[in-house]
């Protein structure tokens, strides 16, 4: 790797989210707003609150952390998102399908609309790798992508 994938600077200027207005107070705050949905939602609820428990501030804060590298690319997250949702016991397109319009409905009444379409576009793009991930760890293939 050389100087130049790892400037702060660079990187900056080459992020999606910067074009867009995208910030990490922002990817805070769509996190923090949407998993408050989640977690009260009557399907995603039990599968979320099962798998986290009573580590739910340092899951958001993981997850700011992913948003942030995604769209600001600042390299914070450390994880395999792949890896633990295809451990989940329960992950099915139905799911995958009620998070993504949670998500696009928090993510237009927290973000401006160019920030919020970019958000919608990744965490598609997102939804239907980790469902294809899943499903082929399972020995299966989604009948429909989400």
């Amino acid at each position: 790797m050389n100087k130049s994938d790892t400037d702060p600077d660079r990187r900056a200027r080459l992020a999606p989210g910067g074009a867009v207005g995208v910030t990490e107070p922002m990817c805070r705050a769509l996190v923090d707003a949407f998993y408050a949905k989640v977690r009260v939602d009557p399907e995603l609820g039990p599968i979320f609150n099962g798998a986290i428990g009573d580590g739910w501030e340092a899951h958001l804060a993981k997850l700011a952390d992913f948003w942030s590298s995604v769209l600001l690319m600042t390299g914070r997250y450390k994880g395999s998102p792949m890896a633990a949702h295809a451990a989940l016991p329960r992950a099915e397109p139905a799911d995958f399908e009620q998070w993504l319009a949670l998500f696009r409905s928090t993510a237009a009444e927290v973000c401006p609309p160019p920030a919020a379409a970019l958000f919608i576009e990744k965490a598609e793009m997102i939804a239907r790798s980790l469902q294809f991930g899943i499903a082929a760890s399972r020995g299966v293939l989604p009948s429909q992508p989400v």
